[in-house]
């Protein structure tokens, strides 16, 4: 299963930042079982929501040159709050720096204005056919599955870069 834990990106500046958000709701199907007499998020899946948004940051900042962005060390990991439902997680990641095939980001979440959780992340970006060429295909159409969710997630964004092209 796959869970989307950015609901929508509120502001996106190419090769620099980002600022998504995730609003969590009773329904959420973890919550079931995650502390019952307490729901709240969980603190990987805090760690998730800066992951994606970064991987987000990234994807569009290389206008998807690579299907693969895969969270690969974190470092100074701090969980220091709790996001229960009815509260959203607004999420910031800022680029560091960048070779030509990890990048190192800068990323906190934030609950009605405190830290919730940050950390340094290291993500490592690539084609599947780098590895193996035969599955160029794959990496063709999983461009354009994530153009199709960018769109999604920032119906704003209307430059030529977010039409899926089949």
């Amino acid at each position: 299963m796959q869970f989307s834990l950015i609901d929508h990106i509120l502001e996106l500046e190419e090769g620099s930042q980002i600022t998504a958000i995730k609003t969590l709701s009773q329904t959420e199907e973890y919550l079931k079982d995650h502390f019952p007499l307490f729901p709240c998020m969980p603190g990987v899946l805090m760690v998730e929501s800066l992951f994606q948004a970064s991987a987000w940051l990234i994807r569009k900042s290389e206008d998807f040159a690579h299907s693969m962005v895969v969270l690969k060390e974190i470092r100074n990991l701090k969980c220091a709050d709790f996001v229960v439902p009815g509260q959203s997680l607004v999420v910031t990641a800022e680029i560091i720096k960048q070779d030509d095939t990890s990048t190192t980001l800068k990323a906190q979440g934030v609950v009605e204005d405190r830290i919730a959780v940050s950390g340094r992340l290291l993500v490592e970006r690539f084609n599947l056919a780098d590895r193996h060429p035969a599955r160029a295909d794959t990496d063709d159409y999983l461009r354009i599955k994530l153009r199709r969710q960018y769109a999604i997630l920032w119906p704003m964004a209307t430059d030529s870069a977010t039409e899926p092209t089949e």
